[in-house]
């Protein structure tokens, strides 16, 4: 399973973007309608396997952090495409010198719970607000 760490730059939505992202379960993202070829904000990585996307990678800056989001083509659930995804923004935020990598998982998201212990088993503890954080593990 060779995935590629692409990025794009600038990142536009596109009908991929619509599926995976877009086509989220109801409550999970707060994600507006789009049309093909507008520019979306913040930073985005697309991952591909042979040549057909397989999940993206989003990540924005504040305050010397890096919210992220990570949204998983759902027919590869389970084969590691998530945690590439994490593994990659976190090898992002640590290049740019940001301390921690944060995610709120919305109440309305409908595996809330699944998503919040996916998260935690990779070390991310609950913060103020419900933000889940991690400190960005620092290169030896």
């Amino acid at each position: 399973m060779a995935l590629a760490w692409i990025h794009e730059n600038p990142p536009y939505w596109d009908r991929s973007k619509a599926a995976i992202v877009g086509g989220a379960p109801k409550g999970a993202l707060d994600v507006r309608e789009r049309n093909d070829g507008e520019i979306v904000p913040g930073e985005w990585w697309r991952v591909e396997q042979d040549g057909r996307t397989v999940g993206y990678g989003w990540m924005d800056t504040n305050w010397g952090d890096a919210e992220i989001l990570l949204a998983v083509d759902p027919r590869t659930l389970g084969t590691g495409v998530g945690t590439f995804i994490l593994d990659r923004l976190e090898d992002e935020a640590r290049a740019r010198g940001l301390n921690y990598l944060y995610n709120v998982v919305r109440d309305t998201h409908p595996e809330r719970s699944r998503v919040t212990r996916w998260l935690e088993d990779r070390g991310f503890v609950e913060s103020e607000g419900g933000l889940l954080k991690r400190a960005v593990k620092r290169a030896v």
